[in-house]
């Protein structure tokens, strides 16, 4: 979908939320009222010639409105096609979220079993088959450590003294967080590091 930022269009205004009813209507009475001015210049005396200097700013103001009406409808299809956009991206929202817990066992069931066993082995099969599909669907994990702490997308249980490495540092992950698509579904909890130097930049 073409990106909004870039359209010229000097007569494009703010979505004022009418219907395509609304607009489509909007569009047919400004055309009727064009119409019937022409048809009124046409049986004046003297042809449209000798109307014109009446005439032509009602025209002017009938095709300005015209032009606004279909900048109307065409912010109104964008509208409409943001909102599908989203609803396809994010209509499983509520269906991820409840299977997060499930992600979470999984998680908990891989840290425990001993790696190499056949019991690790079918569950780590079965983890990534469940995982590389709702990963297709726009699911992304936040599970980085050794990163500051960015209270957007994380969320602190533990905060423990570590003057090794700078304040505000993640030392440990709990629980994953995660995307759907470009937005949050669940923070990340982590432990972390208060009580080092401090440092604005990013942690690498």
């Amino acid at each position: 979908m073409p990106d909004d930022k870039n359209d010229d269009d000097s007569y494009v205004l703010e979505d004022t939320g009418e219907s395509i009813a609304d607009i489509e209507h909007e569009m047919e009475v400004a055309a009727q009222e064009a119409d019937d001015t022409l048809t009124h210049q046409k049986t004046q005396p003297g042809g449209v010639a000798s109307a014109v200097p009446a005439g032509g700013e009602d025209l002017r103001k009938l095709n300005d409105r015209y032009l606004r009406t279909v900048a109307d409808f065409e912010n109104y299809r964008k509208r409409s096609d943001r909102e599908k956009d989203d609803f396809r991206k994010y209509a499983i929202t509520n269906l991820l979220r409840d299977l997060l817990p499930v992600l979470d066992n999984f998680d908990r069931a891989l840290d425990h079993a001993e790696q190499g066993d056949d019991f690790h082995k079918g569950v780590l099969l079965i983890y990534k088959q469940l995982y590389d599909i709702i990963q297709r669907a726009g699911l992304k994990p936040i599970d980085e450590v050794n990163v500051r702490f960015n209270p957007n997308i994380h969320e602190a249980v533990i905060r423990e003294e570590n003057p090794s490495v700078p304040a505000q540092t993640v030392t440990a992950l709990l629980q994953k967080g995660y995307f759907l698509h470009d937005r949050l579904l669940r923070p990340a909890l982590v432990k972390v590091a208060v009580g080092g130097p401090e440092k604005s930049d990013e942690i690498q």
